[in-house]
């Protein structure tokens, strides 16, 4: 069982999520919290594997919050949902080691693929916001100066897939290899690019020139 805690400041999506959750038979819900004002001593109680959580919430904010989950635990994915209205505040929550993200819009099934995304190591993201969250980066990456980082052709071909947008199933499926390859060698290039995130990863591929992402 994958145990999931939620940070949502919106009562009514709050149930809404409890309702959704407490009858998974993959998701165990371990707590359901309307701020992350004591998020170190939450994240204590419960021991999450995933956390979903709201990026705009009253004192402390997702993105304060997913450092600190970084700090506490590096392992924990944390889900961020959000209704997507401020392109600087999703850049600042990528950088902060964010796994994915979703649109409070999205529908039940949406929710529950995210969380067991995210917790098997995928990079969750509602199309619309992975759409955005790739122009935003083409409008970042400005002059850098590009490195290879040691990569060889079959991490570089895996990064390629993740910048495009593509699975882990996708990627492996392309490359006519196992899923547990693909793991491996995202393993590889997390090392490599010094990240802890799939999010990050795609973040310094594009910003630092590694992989160029695909024009639409």
């Amino acid at each position: 069982m994958i145990r999931l805690i939620i940070f949502e400041d919106n009562a009514h999506l709050r149930k809404s999520l409890m309702a959704l959750f407490e009858s998974s038979g993959t998701i165990s819900l371990e707590g359901v919290f309307s701020n992350a004002n004591t998020l170190a001593r939450d994240i204590a109680n419960t021991q999450p594997d995933v956390v979903l959580m709201d990026i705009r919430m009253p004192g402390l904010s997702g993105i304060e919050a997913i450092k600190q989950i970084r700090e506490i635990n590096p392992q924990i994915k944390v889900v961020m949902q959000t209704v997507f209205d401020n392109d600087e505040m999703i850049f600042s929550a990528i950088c902060s080691g964010a796994n994915g993200y979703i649109l409070k819009s999205s529908s039940s099934e949406t929710y529950h693929q995210s969380v067991e995304d995210a917790y098997l190591g995928g990079a969750p993201m509602s199309p619309s916001i992975a759409a955005k969250v790739l122009r935003m980066f083409q409008q970042q990456n400005k002059q850098v100066t590009t490195t290879g980082y040691g990569l060889s052709e079959k991490e570089y071909e895996v990064l390629r897939g993740l910048v495009a947008g593509k699975s882990y199933k996708m990627i492996a499926a392309d490359m006519s290899i196992a899923y547990p390859t693909v793991r491996f060698h995202m393993k590889n290039i997390y090392d490599k690019l010094h990240v802890q995130s799939m999010t990050e990863a795609v973040a310094k591929a594009i910003l630092e020139g590694v992989v160029r992402p695909p024009v639409n």
